[in-house]
């Protein structure tokens, strides 16, 4: 049973894996079940560790390397593939030709492995975050990514702007390595008045869905950083 939630882990990294893979194939349906998968994955590892009493240096390296793939590398494919447009698609080999100018989306999985080196280190990020966290960064983008594959709101061309997903990039990069408290979203009990935000916040998204359909998703996250911003001084005096 100790190593359960190594085995969790993975089970998000292979998720992150296939994410990927349908990313750059442009079913970005298929990825978000996959990255619907890593998220559960993520949030049980840390859960059963905790329901089990297991710990150990090994856990926390697999977590962070399976976090880099799937909510570094994954957005940022995202991201290349919404810069590169549907253009050079084969059916049965995927993208063609390498689209240089898409090639920024990266940075944003560059500065993601970089903020989760940073958790890694930083002792203040146990009941709040320093920062934007890479899932709540991966969920924006796959929110930008589902409304403009499906074209909602006549959204596709404004979200496909190549300047409009640079500055998407940059800002997601320097949220993630910002030092602005945020509220944490673990959940690490079951009564209610530790859950309260949390709750709030699910029933939050619960009606953005249903006005917003998938542009919910970078809805909701926009306002976790609005939420997150006004009440700084709560978060970090909690």
């Amino acid at each position: 049973m100790k190593h359960l939630p190594n085995a969790l882990t993975l089970a998000n990294l292979f998720c992150g894996c296939c994410a990927l893979l349908y990313t750059f194939y442009w079913q970005p349906e298929m990825a978000a079940l996959f990255t619907a998968g890593s998220f559960v994955f993520d949030y049980l590892d840390g859960m059963v560790a905790r329901a089990l009493h297991v710990s150990s240096p090994l856990g926390k390296e697999l977590d962070s390397l399976a976090d880099v793939v799937s909510f570094g590398v994954v957005p940022g494919a995202m991201l290349y593939r919404l810069l590169s447009g549907d253009v050079s698609i084969s059916a049965a080999f995927g993208p063609s030709f390498v689209e240089v100018w898409a090639l920024p989306a990266f940075v944003l999985s560059a500065f993601s492995a970089l903020r989760l080196g940073k958790f890694n280190l930083d002792t203040r990020q146990t009941n709040y975050f320093i920062g934007l966290s890479t899932p709540a960064s991966t969920v924006f983008v796959l929110g930008l990514t589902l409304t403009a594959h499906q074209d909602l709101f006549g959204l596709k061309d404004i979200i496909g702007n190549q300047w409009f997903l640079y500055g998407i990039v940059a800002g997601l990069s320097a949220l993630l390595i910002s030092e602005i408290p945020m509220f944490g979203m673990k959940i690490k009990s079951f009564d209610w008045k530790s859950n309260v935000f949390n709750l709030v916040f699910l029933l939050l998204f619960v009606v953005l869905v249903f006005f917003l359909k998938a542009l919910a998703l970078s809805a909701i996250i926009v306002c976790y950083i609005v939420l997150s911003v006004v009440f700084r001084n709560r978060i970090v005096g909690a």
